[in-house]
């Protein structure tokens, strides 16, 4: 780095800023200089990089999906593929632009003013934040949100590794309590050009999850598995998670724990809904519907707000599970649970975590009372 750049230089206060870009693409020069240190080739810069790899195909049938339920809702037929694929990528551009700019804006700055290095750990909730949204979310709405999860819910608490909740769901509660009518309803998962109207009786913009059950059209099995639905921009292709898990789970990642206690979770919860009558939904669909999936593979598996130890991450997992469809099935005025499952889960981790070690301390030392 230029000496100006250095502690003493004239462009000292962009110390952190010329740092993070010189080394996005280059190891740093730093080297430790005492204590042992784990020597490893995946460093938080090469990990983060792999989950927004895992969350691509997500991301790419995402925006195709967009342009599709557009010509579905206009009435279009025998549009070219690529056509639905860069309809939806204009579309979706401009949420990642505000997401990244406005989150690395706050990112850049808070690191210059603590004098430490820019972490990269926003390098992933940038990438989710549009894919958990509807894609017509005003800007300027989709703006504020990332504001204040980026500070609120991450730099107060000193910044990546030390936040209670993932900022990418903060950012997706935050427009969903302050802006309900923008984030349900018919219209807000489908993109309209300007002066564009859907087609009359052509497509009901609603959601699975809004509907009465999968003999809804468009609701089968297979468009929830495929993703041919509407929904946020990410959530509906669970083929599409599930090749961003397999790479998640090859690379050790994601926790499996966590993600099969999720799955248990609900298909208990949806078991009882179906045998007390409560739902007609059949148990093993509400794995495909909403966002249910892409939370349980990248949402609840974030290292930083899910549990740590291993009996606890089970915990953690069956009780998002558990709890996500509890509130589909018993709030009407909120279908999807996903969210507040997570960020219910998130607070209380550190206490799974103690409850977890303290029990293991206390049967040790009964064990060794009783030697």
């Amino acid at each position: 780095m230029n000496k100006i750049f250095e502690k003493g230089g004239k462009l000292y206060w962009l110390h952190s800023t010329v740092d993070a870009f010189e080394t996005f693409l280059h190891v740093p020069g730093t080297v430790t200089l005492k204590g042992s240190h784990v020597r490893d080739a995946i460093d938080l810069k090469r990990l983060l990089i792999l989950v927004v790899i895992a969350a691509a195909p997500a991301a790419l049938f995402g925006m195709w999906n967009v342009g599709y339920q557009h010509g579905l809702a206009m009435g279009q037929t025998g549009v070219h593929i690529l056509e639905y694929f860069w309809f939806g990528f204009l579309k979706v551009l401009p949420l990642y632009l505000v997401s990244y700019i406005v989150g690395l804006g706050i990112e850049f700055a808070s690191s210059q003013i603590r004098g430490e290095e820019v972490s990269e750990g926003y390098l992933v909730s940038g990438f989710f934040i549009p894919l958990i949204v509807p894609v017509d979310i005003p800007l300027w709405m989709l703006a504020l949100a990332v504001a204040f999860a980026v500070i609120f819910g991450k730099e107060v608490f000193g910044g990546t590794g030390m936040n209670i909740w993932n900022p990418a769901l903060l950012t997706r509660a935050f427009l969903f309590f302050s802006y309900p009518n923008y984030m349900s309803g018919s219209e807000c998962w489908i993109a309209f050009k300007k002066g564009e109207t859907a087609v009359a009786d052509a497509f009901t913009g609603a959601t699975p999850l809004a509907l009465d059950g999968p003999a809804q059209y468009g609701t089968g099995f297979w468009d929830l598995f495929i993703g041919t639905v509407p929904g946020s921009v990410g959530e509906t292709s669970v083929i599409a998670i599930l090749l961003g898990a397999i790479l998640l789970l090859w690379t050790g990642i994601a926790s499996w724990k966590i993600m099969c206690g999720s799955i248990a979770g609900a298909l208990l919860v949806g078991w009882i809904g179906n045998v007390a009558g409560i739902t007609d939904i059949p148990f093993y669909m509400q794995l495909l519907y909403g966002g249910f999936a892409f939370g349980t593979i990248f949402m609840a598996t974030d290292p930083v707000t899910s549990c740590q130890t291993e009996c606890g991450k089970w915990i953690f997992g069956i009780l998002v599970g558990m709890l996500c469809i509890t509130v589909r099935l018993f709030n009407p005025g909120y279908a999807e649970g996903m969210m507040l499952a997570i960020l219910l889960m998130n607070t209380f981790a550190p206490l799974i975590d103690h409850c977890v070690v303290s029990v293991h301390i206390n049967r040790r030392e009964r064990k060794f009372k009783a030697a």
